[in-house]
């Protein structure tokens, strides 16, 4: 523990600690929240114009979401081992480290496009009306358009991010969520001279916004003063594969992770598409406003993984671990606001998305769900981004997959679409699967977390 520390009260270090963490996390809530309310946007000007045009984006979102999440987890890599160079004072290394995590976004954003490209076959496998697949197709192929931008942007961000400085990706956030309305506006409804698209519009819009952000953050962080001595654009370099493939050992089980989640929503969207635009549409709507009210522990939880690695770059494993407590004890708070708000407000909330009154009482109904799972999503989100910290994400990768597909994804089948439980309860057992879920992944990360932080404990005491 530093000095300053050790003269204040526990309260006080508390005090001190949520201060510290909220200056961070912050300002990557409303750059996170804007960034994801580009999808609720889609999602209510999609769904004033038809429910078909609000099931096509929900399938969409269904799969380029949970494509968008592998990616930008395995570039997530980038932000501990910069905040770790940068407790320590290792500035010189930040850059030629980001450089080659800049090459790997190359790969994986382009990769991530030819996927979206071709995800017809998917919507088929599921059985997805066919009226619903040309345009959830049209819709991915405008995303697909983006990935390349947006992974070199997740990266800058994760250089800035690792910094400390947290407040670029806020001001990008915002500025692609002021440019999406208006695009979506006019290549929804035709305008401009652009024809009219519906639906289909909103993942051209959305790929420029991507666009305009990534070259806004590569000038920012081109010019900043505060990212100066990390000496990122000085020179070229070509592709290391001995530094990418680091990266790659901590950032693909970051990845698989966040997918291990993300995925359970987009199958259960594809399971549902076989009953008709309506049931998807309610289901999109609960998914959205639960994905938009996760931002915020994910939010802290990118702030406690800065908090975390800096303490450990310092060597004050201790401080390592009290900031992963206090960054717990604030997801938990936050869980508790925000699931008795979802409660209280779930008509007006699915209201907001739709006029259809049999759409809002489905929402309505699934919206339940979410809100109580509020508590388990934000321990397992925190515990995790705590571990990624510690660079300790191997294990969190299999406790995950173990804790979504081999866990909540069965339960909620077998609730929901069979009768091997009793007669099968459509959206409301899948949703109740995925609280089993992410219960069982909370329980299981928080062990993982104690047992990483006790490790890295002693470790500093031997070498000490």
């Amino acid at each position: 523990m530093n000095t300053a520390a050790a003269t204040l009260t526990r309260p006080a270090r508390i005090s001190r600690e949520v201060r510290d963490l909220m200056t961070l996390a912050l300002p990557i809530m409303i750059g996170q929240l804007a960034t994801t309310a580009m999808s609720f946007v889609d999602a209510v000007m999609a769904g004033r114009v038809s429910p078909q045009d609000l099931a096509a984006v929900g399938l969409g979102n269904s799969i380029w979401i949970p494509v968008y999440l592998l990616m930008t987890g395995t570039l997530l890599a980038t932000t501990p081992k910069v905040a770790q160079r940068y407790g320590a004072g290792q500035f010189s290394e930040i850059g030629p480290l980001v450089r080659q995590s800049l090459w790997l976004a190359v790969v994986v954003g382009i990769t991530a496009a030819l996927l979206l490209l071709c995800a017809e076959p998917i919507l088929h496998a599921m059985k997805v009306e066919p009226d619903l697949i040309e345009p959830s197709m049209g819709y991915l192929h405008g995303i697909a358009a983006g990935m390349p931008a947006i992974a070199l942007y997740y990266v800058l961000r994760c250089f800035s991010d690792g910094l400390g400085r947290t407040r670029p990706s806020m001001v990008m956030g915002l500025c692609g969520l002021a440019l999406n309305i208006p695009l979506n506006y006019i290549f929804i409804y035709g305008h401009l001279g652009v024809p009219a698209m519906g639906g289909v519009g909103c993942g051209w819009a959305t790929a420029i916004a991507m666009w305009v952000m990534m070259l806004g953050l590569a000038v920012w962080t081109r010019w900043g003063p505060a990212y100066q001595s990390s000496e990122l654009f000085k020179r070229f370099d070509w592709p290391q594969w001995s530094v990418i493939k680091r990266v790659l050992g901590i950032g693909l089980p970051i990845g698989i992770a966040i997918f291990a989640e993300s995925s359970i929503f987009a199958v259960i969207a594809l399971l549902l598409g076989g009953l008709g635009a309506t049931v998807v549409s309610g289901h999109q709507i609960a998914l959205n406003i639960s994905s938009l009210v996760f931002m915020i522990p994910y939010s802290l939880s990118m702030a406690v993984t800065v908090r975390v690695g800096q303490a450990l770059g310092r060597g004050e494993a201790r401080e390592a671990r009290f900031a992963a407590g206090v960054g717990m004890g604030t997801a938990l708070a936050y869980a508790c606001l925000s699931c008795s708000l979802m409660l209280l407000f779930r008509e007006q909330i699915a209201a907001i998305y739709t006029p259809d009154p049999v759409v809002i009482h489905l929402a309505s109904t699934l919206i339940v769900f979410a809100a109580l799972f509020q508590f388990s999503d934000s321990i397992q989100v925190t515990a995790a981004g705590a571990l990624r910290g510690y660079q300790d994400t191997r294990v969190t990768m299999v406790l995950t997959l173990f804790a979504y597909w081999g866990v909540g994804l069965p339960v909620g089948y077998a609730l929901g679409l069979t009768d091997w439980l009793g007669a099968p309860s459509g959206p409301s057992g899948l949703w109740q699967g995925l609280i089993v879920g992410l219960s069982c992944a909370a329980g299981m990360l928080l062990v993982r977390l104690a047992r990483s932080a006790r490790r890295r404990i002693r470790a500093d005491k031997a070498r000490g």
